[in-house]
């Protein structure tokens, strides 16, 4: 492990190296294997690196067994005898830099609060630490990423070290290692000391910045998300372009955004609940005027109705017309939707009725002896569902 290219020298980005074997492996995939590599495989929560060798595309590293495997997107037979490999560095310096992140980051939690990170994860936008704690206050977690980019601005080297099992107990490590064998330390003088299988820059200040992006609770640990780098950037980037076009829309400068944003909301709300009060009045108002015919069936026909809508207006007038049956109907896109209702001195069973019409209009629907609802195709017109629904009662 130790004369891996990538060990060697973290900032190679192109070799030469003979091929060793190829091989097909359970899932069919191509892969070649090397005399030495700078390709590093994924593991350590740090991905896989891409590439090419001579020009061909590595699509993925593993390592399985004591070989690693560059997996190709053509056949082995193009590559034989010696080759050249060429990283994709903006990926492998990209890993670089969010990974001695999170070693600082990580740093950071242990020193200020005892808090140990448990887990971490390099993902393709975001990277993610579950830190074995509660909960963190915004104060921790302002103080974190203050501490994490001085460690960053001060450009501390980054240094690496094998060391054996018994030469361990020299070094304070951040937590213990599960490796034996020979050991790879990745130390930040005076800061922090890791054991460590991934790739990282020479100095801190290649990390550029740290941003704590927000938080979750995650298996009773809390996990904190960040970027590093160009990540940060790209980040900004995003967050004022989103911030640039809500300030637009509301025609208020970007500082002012989100004050803007909250009176409109809080306008909103108040507008809805109007809203609802009138549609509440329109209601009683309509069930009123169909509640005072003389009919002992009282049909309605609707468009963009509801069936919640539907049902009230129902339950209004069976309330005041104990000896009526109430029809709707409404006709919604595509869709027909029906209520049927009895007053307290009606016998005829709704099920009844929906029962009946059901099959005209393929739905499906439920209710009581009382009330039900249902909805379908608009197979026929809401006049000819009424007259359906009538037969039943007629």
């Amino acid at each position: 492990m130790k004369e891996l290219l990538y060990y060697q020298d973290a900032m190679l980005r192109e070799f030469d190296a003979t091929i060793t074997r190829t091989g097909t492996d359970t899932d069919g995939r191509k892969y070649v294997v090397l005399s030495n590599t700078a390709f590093y495989p994924t593991g350590g929560g740090q991905p896989h690196d891409t590439g090419t060798l001579n020009h061909i595309p590595v699509v993925d590293v593993e390592k399985v067994d004591d070989e690693i495997r560059h997996y190709i997107a053509c056949d082995t037979s193009t590559l034989t005898g010696l080759v050249h490999g060429k990283l994709n560095w903006q990926r492998r310096f990209d890993h670089m830099q969010q990974h001695a992140g999170q070693h600082i980051l990580t740093a950071a939690f242990v020193e200020l609060f005892d808090a140990q990170t448990v887990s971490f994860h390099l993902g393709s936008e975001q990277v993610t630490i579950d830190i074995a704690v509660d909960s963190l206050t915004d104060e921790q977690l302002v103080a974190a990423e203050a501490r994490a980019n001085d460690i960053i601005l001060e450009n501390r080297p980054i240094e690496t070290k094998w060391i054996t099992e018994k030469e361990l107990a020299n070094f304070n490590l951040r937590k213990e290692v599960a490796v034996t064998g020979d050991i790879r330390l990745v130390i930040i003088p005076d800061y922090d000391y890791n054991g460590c299988g991934g790739t990282h820059p020479s100095s801190t200040g290649q990390v550029n910045v740290i941003k704590i992006l927000g938080t979750e609770k995650m298996k009773g640990n809390v996990r904190v998300s960040f970027v590093c780098g160009q990540r940060v950037l790209t980040e900004l980037a995003m967050r004022k372009t989103v911030l640039a076009d809500v300030a637009r829309q509301l025609s208020v400068p970007e500082i002012e955004a989100a004050n803007a944003l909250t009176k409109l909301l809080a306008t909103q709300k108040t507008t809805e609940k109007a809203l609802v009060a009138a549609k509440e009045e329109l209601l009683n108002f309509e069930a009123k005027a169909l509640a005072s015919s003389t009919d002992l069936i009282i049909t309605a026909s609707f468009s963009q109705r509801t069936v919640q809508e539907l049902q009230k207006l129902a339950r209004f007038i069976v309330a005041e017309r104990t000896d009526v049956t109430v029809l709707l109907v409404s006709q919604n896109e595509d869709k027909l939707q029906f209520v049927a209702a009895r007053g307290a001195h009606v016998e005829t069973s709704m099920k009844d009725i929906a029962a009946h019409v059901l099959p005209f209009i393929n739905g499906k629907g439920g209710g009581s002896e009382q009330m039900v609802q249902g909805g379908g195709e608009c197979i026929i017109s809401p006049a000819k569902l009424l007259v359906a629904m009538q037969e039943t009662i007629c």
